[in-house]
């Protein structure tokens, strides 16, 4: 692999943030596996922070809302997918708001009815179990996906919680 030095390292980082927000461990990852030094990787990234290549909040607002929006991801599983890109929970905690709640929960709804189409359950608490857990899987939280299913006493609270 070639050695790059800081300024063609910071130009490469410059061309690749300028196509879509990039976070700090992206960019930290993408010249560690180029083999660049971490003296250089931390001078790099704080150039671009410097240059407004990257910003945490911004990227930070978009991840949101396009994982909610186009990969129709719950608030769960989003501030877990933030928590592995290292992006700092006080950052994160204050970017919810560009989640509609109404849009958030238009999703949902529109999600289960999908999916209840291609279910195939033979009674009401067996289907619901299976929307549960697809939905806990796409990282929806219970009282949500409990507001959209007309789910009995049968199935407890706790036993779906993660």
């Amino acid at each position: 692999m070639k050695d790059f030095t800081e300024e063609e390292a910071f130009e490469k980082m410059t061309a690749w943030c300028s196509t879509a927000e990039r976070c700090r461990s992206e960019v930290s990852e993408k010249l560690q596996r180029w083999s660049v030094s971490y003296a250089i990787i931390n001078k790099v990234i704080e150039r671009l922070i410097d240059g407004g290549y990257i910003d945490e909040e911004r990227y930070c607002r978009a991840f949101i809302r396009d994982k909610y929006r186009l990969e129709k991801w719950g608030k769960q599983k989003i501030a877990k997918a933030l928590y592995v890109k290292r992006i700092p929970q006080h950052i994160f905690n204050t970017q919810w708001d560009v989640i509609d709640n109404d849009e958030y929960q238009s999703i949902l709804h529109k999600l289960l009815q999908s999916k209840r189409k291609s279910i195939h359950a033979n009674d009401d608490k067996s289907l619901n179990e299976k929307l549960i857990r697809f939905a806990l899987s796409r990282g929806y939280d219970y009282n949500d996906i409990r507001q959209h299913l007309d789910i009995s006493n049968e199935l407890e609270e706790n036993e779906w919680e993660m």
